[in-house]
């Protein structure tokens, strides 16, 4: 057993308790909160002065596959050899000795969604791992993939600029896209009919195996959500519409232009990775980037997570949460959108996100308020086990 004493504690879920103490055990939270026995043998860990807070996670990383330093061979998060590619798994490019984990680690993340880019319609999936780990194996949360998608500037610049092919346009993406869709569902009609026109107990004749249709059918039955790329508001709303088309599940990245229909994506609760907050104009769909879009969004209602979308610069998770609080969003939004809104949305709520009793003992420990320019990460535990502590 193991007691971090005398801390600002964040639980995210029960407020901020002043001297307060967090138990944990075995890899797992035993109990946040105030005026907490110690057991007797417990190692207890002062942090007096400081703040206790769950690991920070970050919704949409790409840390791992686009690996650093970024050159042409540790670069290997988009396949641009075809626009549709559901058949590609992030975790077989994910690279545990990346630089960029210790990093970030130090940084008090301890779990991301990562995986392909957005240079694909359907980029593959993705996957929630803990950003420490010998193995993709050892760092993945298992039951976590999710589908990649995109829309907006990157695929049409990739191929209809690039090689000169579908999609080239919007409408091309938008196309792409359904058609793609559509080929899963008749992958699926085919199961279905082969299985109804078995009799006498004998075996069906199932389709051959397509393992694009089949990781997209996987989609559209609901049982993997779709992470759809869109930055222009309507971008954004031609993701909602193919996706309510096809009923899928789904979330929205970056959502850039979000806060122009913000009324909108909070009456069709949308979920919403937004960021990264500091991104460059540097294509036309970003030209309208606002640090106020958090803030906006979710003083609307919108379930919003904050993302870095990057490798070693999710180290700054924290601090964007800080400049979404500076534009407008309120303190315990922002809080969540790092926390357990991430969690919510990338499917890990039952384990990470929050100081609970039974979620793992993802802990960090800083010396001032964690959104600050000038607080320090000092002790960080995965776990249960201490992973990094600063010199």
């Amino acid at each position: 057993m193991k007691a971090i004493t005398g801390g600002k504690v964040v639980t995210i879920t029960h407020g901020i308790i002043e001297n307060g103490t967090v138990l944990f055990d075995g890899g797992k939270i035993v109990a946040a909160g105030a005026g907490l026995g110690i057991p007797e043998g417990a190692e207890v860990i002062d942090a007096q002065g400081k703040w206790v807070t769950p690991g920070l996670v970050d919704a949409h990383s790409h840390i791992g596959l686009f690996g650093e330093p970024s050159v042409w061979a540790n670069v290997d998060g988009n396949e641009i050899t075809n626009p549709v590619t559901p058949q590609l798994r992030g975790i077989d490019a994910l690279n545990p000795e990346d630089p960029s984990f210790p990093v970030v680690l130090a940084a008090g993340v301890t779990t991301v969604f990562t995986g392909p880019g957005s240079a694909n319609i359907v980029g593959g999936t993705g996957m929630v791992i803990k950003t420490v780990g010998r193995t993709a194996e050892e760092m993945l949360i298992p039951g976590t993939e999710a589908m990649k998608m995109a829309l907006g500037e990157n695929p049409k610049r990739c191929y209809g600029e690039g090689k000169k092919q579908m999609p080239a346009t919007r409408m091309g993406n938008a196309a792409v896209l359904r058609e793609a869709l559509v080929q899963a569902q008749n992958y699926l009609n085919k199961i279905e009919n082969a299985n109804a026109e078995a009799t006498d107990g004998k075996k069906p004749k199932l389709p051959e195996r397509d393992l694009k249709s089949e990781m997209l059918a996987r989609v559209v039955k609901g049982e993997m959500m779709a992470r759809i790329h869109a930055h222009r508001a309507d971008d954004i709303l031609t993701a909602i519409r193919v996706a309510e088309e096809f009923g899928l599940k789904f979330a929205i990245e970056h959502a850039t232009e979000g806060y122009k229909i913000a009324d909108i994506l909070a009456q069709k609760k949308v979920p919403c990775t937004i960021g990264p907050l500091l991104m460059q104009q540097s294509k036309m769909e970003l030209t309208q980037v606002s640090l106020a879009n958090p803030g906006i969004l979710a003083k609307a209602g919108v379930k919003i997570a904050i993302q870095c979308d990057t490798s070693s610069g999710t180290r700054w998770l924290a601090l964007h949460a800080g400049l979404a609080c500076r534009e407008g969003m309120p303190e315990e939004e922002a809080w969540k959108a790092i926390t357990i809104n991430s969690a919510e949305i990338i499917g890990v709520a039952d384990r990470v996100g929050s100081l609970d009793a039974g979620k793992d003992a993802d802990i960090v420990i800083w010396n001032g308020h964690p959104m600050s320019t000038f607080t320090k990460c000092e002790t960080v535990f995965v776990n249960g086990d201490k992973v990094f502590e600063s010199k």
